[in-house]
């Protein structure tokens, strides 16, 4: 099965890489998501069964300064992947952000609840899935949060350089999500895109994210106990801790429609941070 991945340096598209041979993972040499006729072409050379959507602009305080770039990388470049697999009839898994909710409240969203996105990110991301939808083409939306890996730039890792630096840190303990190893995500966008090779009337918007869902500063704790360190953590609110765009308070996200369509189970993220950790040091 021949998977065109967009993506190549980032946290799951270094997993994809990893976990299959039937996946090409373009960079932006190859792709720049800042062209989509780019992304559309790449499409016709490759001619692949299915395509992955691993590349995004996730620098989510940037994107208040710089919207319109966001805008094309994610909003117009997935539109036209979209496009472009809908006109060859092969199917898309696009991966999305819970930020495309307004982030209250603290039960579990689920895909039907109403969007309302409180940064750019958010909005650029949800036009994203709206470029998806619109192109009729057989497609997974995949929604995640707190993506987590032993690569590029997250919070584990940044956990770690900062708990072997200080004796003390304060964490914002008052946002509740699901940390999701890349590692996962991965693995559940290789089986959906399978899965919609065979049966494009599984189509539609997923949620996917690690459990339990933890709040940052507890997160931040099993960390520091899984890797043998010490620092204190003080629970801190998000007022505290100020933004350029503001985040959700309320990450957590309901796993129910995809485990029932795709067989694909919530993963426990205590078990990820353990085998990122030993990748960490491995790479050591």
């Amino acid at each position: 099965m021949n998977i065109l991945v967009f993506g190549r340096t980032g946290q799951v598209a270094t997993e994809l890489a990893r976990q299959s041979q039937a996946v090409t993972c373009l960079g932006r040499d190859a792709a720049d998501l800042t062209d989509p006729a780019a992304c559309a072409a790449a499409i016709e050379t490759h001619d692949p069964r299915a395509v992955i959507n691993a590349a995004a602009w996730t620098a989510v305080d940037r994107a208040e300064e710089h919207e319109t770039e966001a805008s094309a990388v994610n909003g117009d470049a997935p539109a036209a992947m979209a496009q472009a697999c809908a006109a060859r009839g092969i199917p898309l898994v696009h991966i999305s952000t819970d930020y495309v909710f307004a982030g209250s409240g603290t039960d579990p969203w689920v895909e039907t609840d109403p969007v309302a996105p409180q940064n750019a990110y958010g909005r650029t991301k949800l036009a994203g899935e709206e470029g998806v939808r619109a192109a009729g083409g057989p497609h997974a939306i995949l929604r995640t949060s707190w993506v987590v890996s032993a690569h590029g730039a997250n919070f584990v890792k940044t956990m770690l350089r900062l708990g072997a630096e200080r004796d003390r840190l304060t964490i914002v303990a008052d946002q509740v999500g699901g940390p999701t190893p890349a590692a996962d995500i991965a693995q559940a966008c290789l089986e959906i895109a399978g899965q919609l090779i065979a049966d494009p009337g599984k189509s539609g918007t997923y949620h996917f994210s690690g459990g339990p869902d933890v709040s940052w500063a507890d997160f931040a704790r099993e960390i520091f106990a899984q890797a043998g360190l010490s620092p204190e953590v003080a629970d801190i609110p998000t007022t505290d801790f100020p933004t350029p765009a503001k985040r959700p308070l309320n990450s957590r996200l309901d796993n129910g429609a995809l485990t029932a369509t795709f067989g694909i189970a919530r993963p426990d993220w205590r078990a990820g941070l353990k085998d990122i950790l030993a990748d960490i040091g491995a790479s050591k």
